[in-house]
């Protein structure tokens, strides 16, 4: 487990931004990304029959949207003990191998930082 303390004040952040639209929403998972301009893009799981997208997914596909070239940062609060193999690929393939991805628990606490790559 991190101590979120010591985590970058803009990281804490992103991973505050998962854990609200995870609460707010009711959905298993919620996260956030970081673009190179600093511009946050926040989404929950999305489950509808016809299109089945992670948080994390769903924020990577957000910022693309909106114009993002690339990823500082991601953040997914998560039962799951880390992050997916296809979470990382969606992060990878804006932000690269190196990217950041911060995995808390329904508390906001990090509990592993891993790489997209």
């Amino acid at each position: 487990m991190t101590d979120n303390s010591a985590l970058d004040p803009e990281d804490r952040k992103i991973v505050t931004l998962a854990r609200s639209a995870r609460a707010r929403n009711g959905v298993p998972e919620g996260a956030a990304v970081r673009d190179e301009t600093g511009r946050t893009y926040v989404a929950g799981t999305v489950e509808l029959a016809s299109l089945k997208l992670s948080a994390l997914q769903t924020a990577v596909a957000m910022a693309v949207a909106s114009g993002a070239r690339s990823l500082e940062a991601a953040a997914v609060v998560t039962e799951a003990e880390s992050a997916s193999e296809e979470d990382r690929a969606a992060v990878r393939d804006l932000g690269g191998p190196q990217t950041p991805v911060l995995v808390a628990g329904a508390d906001g606490s990090v509990r592993s930082t891993v790489t997209a790559g």
